[in-house]
């Protein structure tokens, strides 16, 4: 039996985001805590959450600002600092609900490059989180066009509120029709970007790289390899940056970019639970 929960918690500039959760009945082995990319938001994750709860995994996910249920300018943020913060609220916020559980922190595309940047600006907090999993972590080239990139810098400092449509390729998403299929019917999700997320999110990127050797946090990468929306070259470098041993980064052969709705999803699950299973004991400080 799953029981299922949704609310709102405050974060910066009492901004009151949205969240659900997803706990078993009986004792919570962990609590895996989920950050959705850009355009997305919490209900996208369905098959991590049906295949956990049975197993005694208790999950949240919110919706950024800007996203989903959640209030904010569509796609829009003044810096990047604002995401930092709304993960920081959030976890501190299931950390008093669940004070005596391990607690895991999964970034999907946009949200891993978010997740990293949480965890290597605060540090001793992020130190007490038994694991980090990033899910196609958007954190190399990504699918967007050149040309919609420069126009994002221009107009940062003038316009910073201008939105563009991503032009991120749908059907790059899943192999699965179906999936496909219920993404054009999903009317929470959205395709825009403004200016000022554009430069904030390249900043971000840069400054995650140059501090990658920081990490200290046991990690898991699963990225497919025909991803065309986060290409997965972007995250074997990171990966190769990061000096901390216990780290692990898996690539499937032909997958695409929404590894938890795509055709092998039930691997990628297994590979997820079997590395979460290794790390409920486990505290980096």
């Amino acid at each position: 039996m799953i029981n299922h929960s949704e609310g709102i918690f405050p974060s910066i500039g009492n901004l009151k985001l949205y969240y659900q959760g997803w706990l078993p009945k009986g004792t919570v082995k962990a609590i895996l805590v989920i950050i959705h990319g850009l355009g997305g938001h919490s209900n996208k994750y369905r098959n991590i959450f049906e295949h956990l709860v049975p197993k005694q995994y208790g999950i949240y996910a919110l919706d950024l600002r800007g996203h989903g249920r959640s209030p904010g300018r569509r796609g829009h943020i003044i810096s990047w600092a604002e995401f930092r913060e709304d993960v920081r609220a959030f976890l501190e916020f299931i950390q008093s609900q669940h004070p005596q559980s391990p607690i895991f922190l999964l970034g999907h595309s946009l949200g891993a490059v978010i997740v990293f940047d949480y965890v290597l600006h605060y540090a001793p907090a992020a130190s007490t989180l038994n694991g980090v999993i990033a899910l196609a972590p958007a954190i190399g080239k990504v699918g967007v066009s050149k040309f919609r990139l420069l126009l994002g810098r221009l107009l940062s400092r003038v316009w910073p509120s201008f939105t563009l449509n991503t032009g991120l390729d749908l059907t790059a998403a899943s192999r699965d029709e179906k999936v496909l299929a219920a993404y054009t019917q999903d009317v929470l999700r959205h395709t825009v970007a403004s200016a000022r997320l554009a430069t904030e999110y390249l900043a971000a990127v840069a400054w995650i790289d140059h501090h990658a050797s920081d990490w200290q946090v046991p990690l898991l990468i699963l990225h497919g390899s025909a991803d065309r929306i986060a290409l997965p070259e972007g995250s074997e470098m990171f990966y190769q940056l990061i000096a901390y041993p216990d780290k692990l980064r898996i690539e499937y052969p032909g997958a695409y970019h929404e590894l938890q709705n795509d055709l092998n999803y039930q691997e990628v699950l297994a590979d997820l639970e079997k590395w979460l299973e290794a790390h409920l004991g486990v505290i980096s400080y």
